[in-house]
């Protein structure tokens, strides 16, 4: 089973406070760290250590020291990187993080060496051509992600950073991941249901994360909701793009979409619980124990189907994650 991710890479720089600061206001942190991420990395990350798949990374950095520390990241938990460009003329990407109490955060990004991938080089093409699934993100050139799409076998679209889709991509999304609120920027609607009703129409299935609520699955004219259980977050950042890697590696390995999406919302259950983006990405067999305890447990699991603003639909085990708007609904 292989996995093609194409995606950003970035540098993170993490501010922990005790909450995030409003406009004009000023908090003081109590630790710095830095630490490997993008969205793009953080979904190889997910894909190759929670999920368990053959993956390799489309990608560029710059050529510094930076850069030097993505790769060997990246490397460290086994994804390959045979077709990530280096550039001598970009500093590698990077972003701040603040992240409060809660587990929430802020983040800014300087896009960097990823803004250069504005097209796609011949060894990139065959890394993608290759793959049994291609998973990319928004964070990237859109005619990038478009021409990456045409080549894909099978195309998994995280549409975040929330970002108009150009009309010539959307014949080619063969699964959309999109948390509420991107749901909600993409077709216009106020309501949810409404939301996913337009997006069910437009793709070949579509799964939509609610946070604590879990997640809706709509594949084969049929919804599916997958319930959530109960966690304490850390740390939300980077649990949407393991919880999309993971579920592109089980598409890979054959499994349903409700099972992928079960597989994708148990990691993500678990990476906030730690602290950080890639580093925070759990073991397939952590993954796996945490599915085995859920399926196990005799308290019923929070499910997106008792939500109102949620589609009805039919009810599939599972676990989850807090998830805040931004990194762990999926944007990052």
């Amino acid at each position: 089973m292989s996995v093609t991710v194409v995606g950003s890479a970035n540098l993170d720089t993490t501010l922990r406070v005790v909450r995030i600061p409003g406009p004009g206001e000023t908090v003081m942190a109590s630790s710095i760290a830095r630490s490997p991420g993008g969205k793009g990395a953080n979904q190889a990350v997910g894909a190759a250590r929670s999920g368990g798949a053959d993956v390799r990374f489309v990608a560029a950095l710059g050529r510094d020291a930076d850069g030097d520390a993505l790769l060997a990241s990246l490397t460290g938990a086994g994804v390959g990187t045979d077709a990530v460009r280096r550039l001598a003329d970009a500093p590698s990407g990077s972003a701040l993080i603040t992240v409060g109490d809660d587990g929430e955060n802020s983040i800014v990004v300087v896009a960097g060496a990823n803004a250069a991938l504005t097209d796609l080089d011949e060894n990139e093409l065959a890394a993608v051509a290759a793959a049994d699934v291609v998973l990319a993100c928004l964070e990237i050139p859109m005619v990038t992600v478009v021409r990456a799409a045409r080549e894909a076998a099978r195309f998994v679209l995280n549409a975040a950073p929330s970002t108009p889709l150009p009309e010539d991509l959307w014949p080619h999304v063969d699964v959309l991941v999109v948390n509420e609120h991107e749901a909600r920027d993409l077709t216009g609607a106020a309501d949810l249901a409404d939301a996913v009703d337009r997006l069910a129409g437009r793709v070949r299935a579509l799964v939509v994360t609610l946070g604590a609520r879990g997640a809706v699955v709509v594949s084969d004219g049929v919804r599916t909701s997958v319930p959530s259980t109960p966690v304490t977050a850390v740390d939300t950042t980077g649990a949407g793009d393991c919880f999309c890697g993971v579920l592109a590696a089980r598409l890979a390995a054959g499994d349903d979409l409700v099972t992928a999406t079960r597989w994708g919302s148990a990691a993500g259950a678990l990476a906030v619980q730690r602290p950080g983006a890639a580093d925070a990405t759990p073991t397939h067999a952590e993954v796996a124990a945490a599915l085995t305890s859920a399926a196990s447990a005799s308290a019923p699991a929070t499910s997106a189907e008792s939500d109102p603003s949620v589609p009805g639909a039919t009810s599939a085990g599972s676990s989850s994650a807090r998830e805040g708007r931004s990194h762990g609904e999926g944007a990052r």
